[in-house]
């Protein structure tokens, strides 16, 4: 396979314990279809709560090193960062430091989520002492 971006020959990489195919030059690397999931899941594996993949897609001039088909631009997860990925399912083509930046960006999910449950508990906390009897009987003292 050839890198999307010099035409080096893509060569066996691990990266994060995954089995990719990396730009000797340095370009960046090709993830077959379900390593980018295995990439995030380094990070958060919650995949329900990940978010839809990919947002508007715009084709690129770089081809598919598995079919040549032009590969496809997309807003990652709604995030401030944009990958590529083969229309025709092969996988993914990550820049050189964009694989750092969806593990990153991973991270914040599930910190957010985290942070989110976290809330949801505090919430439901105030509003059980805010119907317990004894607030109840106070609140109604403040009005007689």
């Amino acid at each position: 396979m050839k890198c999307t971006k010099c035409d080096a020959t893509l060569v066996k990489e691990t990266h994060r314990g995954i089995e990719v195919d990396a730009c000797p030059t340095g370009h960046g690397m090709w993830l077959d279809l379900a390593e980018l999931d295995q990439l995030e899941d380094k990070a958060f594996d919650e995949d329900e709560l990940k978010g839809t993949l990919v947002y508007s897609q715009v084709s690129t001039t770089d081809s598919c090193p598995h079919c040549g088909s032009a590969l496809q631009q997309f807003q990652y997860r709604l995030y401030d960062i944009t990958l590529e990925y083969c229309p025709s399912s092969h996988g993914y083509w990550l820049d050189k430091g964009e694989s750092e930046r969806v593990t990153e960006l991973m991270d914040r999910r599930e910190g957010d989520m985290e942070r989110s449950a976290e809330a949801q508990k505090d919430w439901a906390g105030t509003l059980k002492r805010l119907r317990s009897p004894s607030f109840v009987d106070k609140l109604t003292g403040l009005f007689k």
